[in-house]
């Protein structure tokens, strides 16, 4: 969107003043910080609570799923799956509930003993990097700098990474042994990458123990009837002679109960038995009970669509709201650019370089909490200040119609304060 003259939104100062100042004699108590379902959409699966039911403990084969083993996961779960997540069932293992809990173990695993194709454990390198397209997701850059891990931010674009830039620090930087990469409905933009960015990353000129973290968590999460193209980034990576290139991961966590749900990891036949050897020292075997029961909720790929079909319900007006307050408040001042995304669970607005953590704050005085500015980049520093991320999913639709007007507000305040000083 176009930028106003900064004599307009001068001109209005003192008219944003007074409506920052009544806003914060309201007491307000809002919170939009977090991409969490909202209580309607968790009770979509509230079947699940009475599931699979009593004397129903055993899987297709007849096994007894309330013992140990079955680390790889229920077979009918992973099936289901296979196919939403374009990874064959032998290569796709069904665990625990949270598919961080994988990433962190696929990165811990790999600072203690390194990958296949490394040449020594990645903790006993004296420094180890990972890219990180921004705006990205947060909780990605804390798991790799928790661990020691250098993080390098490049550009994402509209259909990912920007290749020229991967390239560009790969080139001049042997200590980088992976990215992250949210190739779906990406946290926070809702960009999507196209197969000609997935081919060049697969095909990068990179180390032999480089690593291509493929978080498909948005991969059912549609906000619309358009349902962009899957992309089978295991056989990509086969193809262009780099099998081992990519570990996938994915979740129930928005789809059925945010913190009883089942997490995915599928990556090569090599990786997979990489990971399985030393995950073995950690567990028995995941809760194939909660499993069946998701199997018994979902019963099949077209099962999981459907169900995502009452998630887009309760949803889809929030994403509307958005649009409609920053379009009715926002943009008859030029203030701000926002992505109208088609997926995921997030919406980004640029602001002014410099404004960001300012409206924030006085967001936050005035009863109305925002994800902090720098979440969308490493180590929580956007360099430009400019990058909001908007969470409209577990507000009422009431709290966050409420919200954005506040937030609105104190933006419009900051831009004008803004534009004074220049």
């Amino acid at each position: 969107m176009s930028t106003t003259a900064t004599g307009t939104l001068t001109d209005h100062r003192a008219e944003f003043q007074s409506a920052y100042d009544e806003l914060k004699a309201r007491g307000l108590k809002l919170d939009l910080t977090r991409g969490k379902p909202a209580a309607d959409q968790l009770a979509l699966s509230d079947a699940l609570l009475a599931l699979p039911g009593d004397g129903e403990y055993t899987d297709a084969a007849g096994t007894d799923l309330r013992n140990y083993g079955g680390p790889n996961g229920l077979p009918e779960l992973r099936a289901i799956f296979s196919e939403l997540l374009q990874v064959p069932v032998p290569q796709l293992l069904a665990l625990g509930n949270s598919s961080l809990t994988l990433m962190h173990d696929v990165l811990t695993f790999a600072m203690l003993h390194g990958v296949p194709g490394s040449e020594r454990p990645w903790g006993r390198e004296e420094t180890v990097s990972f890219l990180c397209p921004v705006p990205g997701y947060d909780r990605h850059f804390a798991i790799t700098e928790a661990l020691g891990v250098r993080l390098i931010p490049v550009p994402l674009n509209e259909d990912g990474p920007d290749i020229a830039a991967v390239k560009a620090a790969i080139a001049v930087d042997a200590t980088i042994k992976g990215i992250w990469c949210v190739p779906v409905y990406s946290n926070p933009t809702g960009d999507v990458y196209s197969e000609e960015v997935a081919r060049e990353l697969v095909s990068l000129d990179a180390a032999d123990d480089f690593r291509i973290m493929w978080d498909n968590a948005y991969a059912v999460h549609h906000l619309t009837d358009w349902r962009p193209e899957p992309i089978d980034i295991l056989s990509l990576a086969a193809e262009a002679g780099n099998p081992d290139r990519v570990f996938v991961f994915a979740s129930t966590s928005k789809v059925t109960y945010a913190g009883a749900g089942v997490g995915f990891l599928g990556s090569s036949p090599d990786n997979i038995a990489w990971f399985s050897h030393w995950a073995a020292f950690q567990s028995i075997g995941p809760d194939k009970l909660n499993q069946l029961r998701h199997v018994r909720l979902l019963k099949s790929a077209e099962g999981v669509a459907a169900h995502m079909e009452k998630h887009r319900a309760l949803i889809g007006p929030k994403f509307a709201a958005v649009q409609e307050v920053f379009e009715r408040r926002l943009a008859p001042f030029g203030v701000g650019s926002w992505g109208d995304p088609k997926g995921g669970y997030f919406v980004t607005l640029t602001v002014s370089p410099g404004v960001a953590k300012r409206a924030i704050a006085l967001a936050a005085a005035a009863g109305v909490a925002i994800t902090p500015a720098g979440s969308t980049h490493p180590y929580l520093d956007d360099p430009d200040d400019a990058v909001i991320r908007i969470a409209p999913t577990f507000p009422t639709m009431e709290d966050l119609t409420a919200g954005l007007e506040a937030f609105c507000t104190a933006l419009l305040l900051a831009e004008s304060e803004h534009a004074s000083e220049r």
